[in-house]
C-alpha cells in the first residue's frame, strides 16, 4: 500500500483529479493488487502525469515501470507498476469506459490529499 499512496500523491501534486484507489487483489489474483484511477485535464496532462510517475518511481524509489500503454494519444494512459496498475483518463474517456463500475464490490478509497 506504500507505493499506492506514493503514486496517488504524485498524481494529486501534479493536479490529477478524482483519484480513486481500488483493491482488486481478490478479483485479479496474481495479476495486480490495486488500480489507481485518475482524471487528467487534457491529453498533454495525461502524458505529464505518466512522465512524473515514471521519473519519480525510478529516481526516488528505484522502481521501473513494467509497461505503459496509450501514452501517444493520452486519452487513457495505463501504467503497469507490477502490483499496481495506474489508469489516467481524460474526462470523456473515463466516463465512457467507467472502469470503476466493473469493481462495484471491491474496496474503494477516494484520494483527496493528505
Amino acid at each position: 500500500m506504500e507505493i499506492v499512496k506514493y503514486i496517488t500523491k504524485i498524481i494529486y501534486d501534479k493536479k490529477g483529479e478524482d483519484i480513486l484507489i481500488i483493491d482488486v487483489s481478490e478479483v485479479l489474483k496474481g495479476i495486480c493488487d490495486y488500480f489507481i484511477i485518475a482524471t487528467s485535464l487534457s491529453n498533454e496532462h495525461s502524458r505529464a502525469l505518466a512522465d512524473e510517475i515514471e521519473e519519480k518511481l525510478k529516481k526516488e524509489k528505484g522502481i521501473l515501470i513494467h509497461h505503459i500503454e496509450g501514452y501517444e494519444k493520452g486519452k487513457w494512459v495505463l501504467i503497469d507498476v507490477g502490483d499496481v496498475v495506474v489508469h489516467i483518463f481524460d474526462e470523456e474517456t473515463r466516463k465512457f469506459y467507467d472502469i470503476e463500475s466493473l469493481y462495484e464490490d471491491e474496496k474503494k478509497i477516494k484520494y483527496e490529499g493528505e
